[in-house]
């Protein structure tokens, strides 16, 4: 016997039956894109290495640790994307969407990869949704952005979800604050870890984002951006948090919230789930890129918006079943009647109804046993002297349009 070949560490297998979470996920945010206006797109799963450097920052942890790089067979360097945000940018630049009306405003669904240390919640091959709005820099758009991941998060039925806020400034107050940042962790350089220290001398904003709680603990005492943001930096934000309290938002401002990217400025933030581990308890995160655009070749365009793990939003719903509610099951009693069953069994999902019948071989009884098993609201049974259709909860228009579907047999 062959050695049997299993996924590739780090990643999942999203299973039939046990689905149902997953499902709710991908279909409640779907619902809410359209209420909110936002179509779907969809690029391409790998894209040029070059992408990625430029938006995300050489000294990040996803371009410099995580990144999935490979050369094809035109010598090219593709990278399996890590993120959305990137991809969507590219595509508005590359067809022009900033001569459409603004501000464009997309979704999309689909697997991300980054090399980093699986555990629970956290895998190299994860999915993500993800909402962009790309073309104004108003605080409203900023706020419709996040009450969109409120309201999936009401739908979906989660508790213990809390917003974190922050604003990081621009490239106009920024600098004087990182030239603070700096002088603060050079003072302290022998109590930051490799980590730290490396992310102080690539990208001094980042040290925020430890895993280390002594290095936490240290930076509790560091200068925030929040006592340095220029006028325009800081009436921006106020108007953001003061359309989320008229909405009923709640939030925590959190001064030393960052994002790992590069392309962030201004508003920020994460949605934190904590019945989850703290490994694993950020659902959601997003802020405002308005320089990302003209990194990437097009005309200075702002933009907005945030990516959440399909995973982990899963894993905060607990074990849903993925088990379809079936209008009715086809039965046959005599096998002769086979393919008039199946020429019935078509005829009824071609009427929109949930339909299924029995492909393994199973005795009447054991057919039965299925419909059962299968929630099946109402059962057609195929005799060699007829039809007999048992009603078991549906309702008298689904029951009449299976009798008028099944009545030529």
């Amino acid at each position: 016997m062959s050695a049997r070949i299993e996924a590739p560490r780090g990643t999942l297998d999203a299973l039939p039956a046990a689905s149902g979470a997953r499902d709710l996920v991908l279909r409640t945010t779907a619902e809410v894109a359209g209420v909110y206006g936002y179509g779907a797109i969809v690029t391409p799963t790998f894209e040029s290495t070059e992408l990625f450097r430029r938006t995300a920052g050489l000294g990040s942890d996803v371009v410099s640790k995580e990144m999935y790089t490979f050369e094809d067979r035109g010598n090219r360097s593709l990278t399996l994307r890590p993120e959305g945000t990137a991809g969507v940018a590219r595509a508005y630049v590359e067809h022009g969407l900033h001569k459409t009306p603004q501000p464009v405003k997309a979704w999309y669904a689909g697997p991300m990869f980054r090399y980093a240390a699986p555990q629970k919640g956290r895998y190299r091959e994860f999915w993500q949704v993800g909402f962009e709005a790309m073309g104004s820099a108003d605080a409203g758009l900023d706020v419709e952005v996040i009450r969109l991941f409120v309201e999936i998060v009401d739908r979906l039925g989660l508790t213990g979800v809390r917003l974190e806020l922050n604003s990081i400034g621009d490239r106009q107050c920024r600098p004087a604050y990182v030239e603070q940042l700096q002088g603060f962790l050079a003072d302290h350089r022998s109590e930051l870890d490799d980590d730290a220290r490396a992310k102080a001398a690539t990208s001094p904003l980042r040290v925020f984002d430890t895993k280390s709680p002594r290095v936490a603990e240290l930076l509790a005492a560091a200068p925030t951006i929040g006592g340095s943001l220029c006028a325009d930096c800081a009436a921006h934000f106020a108007e953001v948090r003061a359309v989320l309290d008229a909405l009923g938002v709640v939030y925590e401002v959190k001064p030393t919230l960052v994002r790992g990217l590069d392309y962030y400025t201004r508003t920020v933030w994460e949605f934190v789930n904590d019945d989850l581990d703290a490994s694993q308890s950020t659902v959601c995160a997003g802020g405002r890129y308005d320089y990302l655009i003209e990194e990437i070749g097009g005309q200075p365009t702002p933009g907005v918006g945030w990516a959440a793990g399909v995973e982990r939003l899963a894993l905060s719903l607990g074990d849903l079943e993925a088990q379809p509610e079936i209008d009715v099951f086809v039965a046959v009693d005599d096998p002769v009647r086979r393919t008039e069953a199946l020429v019935a069994l078509a005829a009824l999902r071609s009427l929109g109804l949930r339909a299924e019948t029995d492909y393994a071989g199973r005795s009447l009884k054991g057919q039965l046993t299925q419909a059962q098993r299968v929630g099946a609201q109402t059962t057609v049974i195929v005799r060699a002297d007829g039809v007999t259709v048992r009603r078991r909860g549906a309702d008298d228009i689904v029951v009449e349009t299976i009798q008028e579907a099944v009545e030529k047999l």
